[in-house]
């Protein structure tokens, strides 16, 4: 049952577009504003700091919940689970480490899932965000690790350039060689124990996160692109 019902519930809990509820709670249509898009750097622009932070937050947990779920669900031995809540779920089942390639597989698809519903959500005519925070919900819990640098590596680039957009493509950019990395320097590439379908994965939502921002992208070199700059004190 977990096989069918994990990614069909991070899909549905994915495609929920949070960005169009929060705006339409301030009697804004966010697609016909700013960027036009209903993620949460949009919502932050154009109906403001607290409603932004609020659309984050819960853009991020569409993609942390379903895949803490899979991991509940479909885990493998010796794997750390969470959400910590295994003897709640009599449906979960715990795989041998020979089989730990399939649990990973079930999990990362989760997460991508969980990514696309965010894109393209059915709701609003398969239109949607980036899926820059999705992604980094997902990547919470599969790599935590690696969220920390790349959220680093994303403040680096935003206090230098002042673009969400070159901020948010370089962290993408940065992403499968991060994940490489962290296999090999804990020893698990060695070992031949490390997660191939996390690698995969990486590479597909940093491909797809740039591809989305392609529009960001013909601004820069038009150099229309919106910047945050400070405000000037009265």
């Amino acid at each position: 049952m977990q096989l069918w019902l994990c990614p069909l519930i991070a899909f549905l809990l994915g495609s929920i577009p949070f960005g169009l509820f929060i705006a339409r709670m301030k009697g804004i249509d966010i697609r016909a504003h700013g960027s036009g898009n209903i993620g949460a750097t949009n919502v932050l622009r154009v109906v403001g700091k607290q409603y932004g932070i609020t659309c984050l937050i819960l853009d991020a947990l569409k993609g942390y919940l379903p895949v803490a779920l899979a991991i509940t669900l479909i885990r493998f031995t010796g794997q750390h689970n969470p959400m910590e809540i295994a003897p709640l779920l009599p449906l979960g089942v715990e795989l041998p480490p020979e089989r730990q390639w399939f649990a990973q597989l079930m999990q990362v698809l989760c997460g991508l899932l969980a990514i696309l519903g965010h894109n393209y959500s059915p709701w609003v005519g398969f239109k949607g965000g980036k899926g820059i925070a999705t992604s980094a919900g997902v990547l919470i819990a599969l790599a935590p690790a690696a969220v920390v640098i790349l959220i680093l590596v994303w403040l680096a680039l935003f206090l230098t350039t002042r673009y969400v957009s070159i901020a948010s493509v370089g962290a993408a950019a940065v992403l499968p060689p991060l994940i490489l990395f962290g296999s090999w320097f804990h020893g698990k590439l060695a070992a031949g124990t490390w997660n191939k379908p996390l690698l995969v994965f990486s590479i597909i939502i940093a491909a797809l996160a740039i591809w989305k921002h392609r529009t960001n992208l013909k601004r820069l070199r038009e150099g229309t692109e919106h910047r945050f700059t400070r405000k000037s004190k009265p």
